[in-house]
This record gives structure tokens, C-alpha cells and sequence, in this order.
């Protein structure tokens, strides 16, 4: 009984990182979704599925690390900052299925420059925040979670400005009203794409808040 009120610190981090796993196989899915579009199309379904069962299991690890954040008398840091983490975690793998779904729900038949670009860097940022998620078990790890952060800072910067010149060349010519629809469709999806590197940005954020005040 005293095991359930008073786990082990590792209980917790090893779901932290049990659920950064599945970030990771997430963004490595949608990554190859996304390159091969127009090239292996009979791909795509299994891709999209494949993103869905990593949401669907780290759904079940979120769900299994709040049953013992609430049922623990003491964690190892601030048990509000470990719901937050959990929950921004979360966000991000959200945010990767809505990306893999939305190909299939706008119809979308090929990959851009633009798109593969930022899931390259959304697979970039995932496997950072994987590093910082298992360093945050490291009493002394501090120095390299801070280092991961400032990479995943750096990836969504550049995700930002990729979307932005992305949006802009799409809007820079003139077309019928087919064209335009596209536009709009591509718009809607680079915006899904970037929102996944600013998730990430979130969740580098609260661990950074972490470390500070357990410093």
C-alpha cells in the first residue's frame, strides 16, 4: 500500500519517457508520410495508422502517469508542473495526427518542398525533447536538457519563417478559383504542420520552468 503512496522517482520519469518514445515514433511516421506523397501512395494508409496507434498508446501512458500523479503522496517535482508536462506532451502528438489525417481528409497527393522541410524538423524537435524528457531524471543532466531546449527554440524559428515563405508563394500568383482552393487547403495544412514545432517549443518551455525551479 505504502508503494502506491510513495512510488519511486523513477515510476515517473520512465512514463515520461515511455510517452516521448512514442513523440518520437509519431514524428518519424508523419516524416515518412509526408516524403513519400506522390511517390508511394500505397503507403499513405498504413502511415497515417501508424501514426494513430502511437497517439492511441500514449494516450494509455498519459492516462496510466495522471492515475499516479494523483495517487501519489509525494513526486518528485511539482506535481502541477507534471501535469503540465504530461499534457503538453500530449499536445504535440494531437497535433502530428491531426498533420497525418488532414492528408487524407484535403486530398493532398504530393509532398512540397515546404511540408517535408517541416516535418523534418518537427522529427528533429521531437527527438530533442525525447533527450530533455529522459535528462530531466538526471539530477546533474541539467547543462544538456538546456542545450536540447535551445535546439528546439532554434528548429521551431526555422519552421516559423519555412511556413511563412511557404504561405506567402502560394498566395504570389493568380489562379482560377481551383487554384485558390488549393491555396487555402495548403494554407490551413502548413499552419497544422508549424503549430506541431511550436507544441514543442511549449513543452521545452515548461521543462525549462522545471529546472529552474529545481535547480
Amino acid at each position: 500500500m505504502l508503494q502506491n503512496v510513495m512510488p519511486k522517482r523513477g515510476e515517473f520519469f520512465n512514463l515520461l519517457a515511455a510517452h516521448a518514445d512514442r513523440l518520437v515514433a509519431g514524428a518519424n511516421a508523419t516524416l515518412r508520410l509526408i516524403s513519400g506523397l506522390g511517390s508511394h501512395p500505397e503507403l499513405m494508409a498504413d502511415l497515417i495508422e501508424e501514426v494513430n496507434v502511437n497517439e492511441t498508446s500514449a494516450d494509455d501512458i498519459k492516462a496510466a502517469f495522471i492515475r499516479l500523479l494523483f495517487e501519489s503522496f509525494t513526486t518528485p517535482v511539482s506535481r502541477d508542473q507534471l501535469h503540465r508536462l504530461i499534457l503538453d506532451m500530449d499536445r504535440v502528438l494531437d497535433t502530428l495526427q491531426g498533420v497525418a489525417n488532414n492528408i487524407a481528409t484535403y486530398s493532398i497527393a504530393d509532398s512540397t518542398a515546404a511540408s517535408r522541410t517541416m516535418a523534418s524538423l518537427a522529427a528533429d524537435a521531437c527527438l530533442r525533447l525525447n533527450r530533455a524528457v529522459v535528462g530531466l531524471a538526471d539530477r546533474n543532466g541539467g547543462d544538456k536538457v538546456r542545450r536540447q531546449i535551445a535546439d528546439i527554440d532554434a528548429l521551431e524559428a526555422r519552421a516559423s519563417l519555412v511556413m511563412r515563405e511557404a504561405v506567402t508563394q502560394l498566395f504570389a500568383e493568380e489562379g482560377d478559383d481551383l487554384a485558390a482552393l488549393h491555396a487555402l487547403k495548403m494554407r490551413r495544412f502548413y499552419f497544422r504542420q508549424a503549430k506541431v514545432l511550436d507544441r514543442c517549443r511549449r513543452v521545452a518551455k515548461t521543462i525549462e520552468e522545471i529546472l529552474m525551479e529545481n535547480a
